[in-house]
């Protein structure tokens, strides 16, 4: 099979090495662009938000250079992100296009479904060898959420700037390279020495931000504008609430989430409401524990989980003392006032520990 998927940041490589492992031809996607968005955009519904339609772009580029499998996953819940797998299916078919489509329920929330699905993946291959593909997948991506961690650490100390941005280019070429067990443990040490390698000041104490919200405007970085790069450049650390190996553990592979956030959240939202907008209440009170400047929201435009959560940043901000931005984005987000709101915030924050400081002393 030729076989595409969706890109969401370092989830690709992972998802390419699978399917290669497995006998497929990955049909590996380019990171999104403005057309890729605008090409979604045109054949999706108008309600829907962006990861929707970048996601479909992703799916017709990759149709055009011969995929005849897509695979998806999606949430099962409130959130209608969970329908969108059938919707896009409907809307390539009614375009004219022929092709597989193998779609992941969670797997503790509907099993068979989830067999099924994987049983056609992994085609004559058996389980044992499935189960070592995934073993060694999980491993490469524990590696790639520590670059990321690392990158996010380093880029608002570095004393060059975009040295950071560079370093962590090669590091990701050296993981893509890297298919078997010892390539991978052997790549990952290198790549962390070259991370380190980057000239940084350790002394210097940027701001802190937390970056919270839904998944794919986190994990995507053409989605939310490069926002960690930006946000590092102009002296900010940052850490997002979700990794994949995080989201592999309280997502996939519970039914719980994370509990951690949503005990937190639970004073001010008992319930879910899908996707992830009870985490991101229990989060900005888990930021503010912790000693952040601010939080930032990053959600798609109508994105409901986000909005619920939205309604609560008000009384959240206030009872914590914490700042939150909320950015929601769609294909009419300009780049130009994102970066005008961080550049205010990044000001806001700066000033905010300056008067603490003062105070302290």
């Amino acid at each position: 099979m030729k076989v595409a998927f969706g890109h969401m940041g370092t989830l690709t490589p992972i998802m390419e090495m699978i399917l290669e492992d497995l006998g497929h031809e990955a049909i590996t996607p380019n990171r999104p662009t403005r057309q890729t968005l605008a090409l979604g955009a045109k054949h999706a519904p108008e309600f829907a938000c962006i990861p929707f339609k970048i996601v479909l772009g992703t799916y017709l580029e990759c149709l055009k250079l011969g995929a005849d499998t897509l695979v998806s996953g999606g949430g099962y819940g409130p959130c209608r992100a969970g329908l969108y797998g059938e919707l896009h299916r409907r809307i390539l078919k009614d375009l004219g296009y022929e092709f597989d489509f193998i779609f992941f329920w969670p797997p503790l929330k509907k099993p068979f479904h989830f067999y099924k699905q994987l049983h056609k993946l992994k085609g004559h291959h058996s389980w044992v060898y499935l189960w070592r593909i995934i073993k060694k997948a999980y491993s490469k991506l524990a590696v790639l959420d520590d670059l990321e961690m690392m990158a996010q650490r380093i880029r608002p100390r570095e004393l060059k700037h975009g040295s950071t941005s560079k370093g962590f280019e090669q590091a990701m070429d050296m993981m893509r390279q890297a298919k078997t067990g010892p390539e991978i443990a052997s790549a990952g040490e290198e790549a962390r020495a070259l991370m380190q390698k980057v000239p940084f000041d350790d002394t210097r104490q940027p701001l802190k931000v937390g970056i919270i919200g839904e998944i794919y405007v986190q994990l995507e970085p053409f989605a939310n504008y490069f926002l960690e790069e930006q946000l590092g450049h102009m002296g900010v650390e940052v850490r997002r609430s979700i990794y994949l190996t995080s989201y592999t553990r309280h997502d996939i592979l519970s039914t719980r989430g994370d509990m951690g956030s949503r005990t937190l959240a639970m004073p001010y939202l008992a319930q879910k409401v899908g996707g992830h907008g009870q985490n991101s209440v229990g989060d900005i009170i888990r930021y503010a524990k912790n000693g952040y400047n601010g939080v930032i929201q990053l959600a798609p435009f109508s994105c409901i989980p986000e909005i619920v959560a939205k309604s609560l940043v008000p009384r959240l901000s206030k009872d914590y003392s914490i700042p939150v931005l909320t950015i929601f984005i769609d294909e009419q987000t300009g780049a130009a006032g994102i970066q005008t709101r961080l550049e205010a915030f990044v000001d806001l924050m700066d000033q905010r520990r300056s008067r603490s400081l003062l105070v302290g002393a």
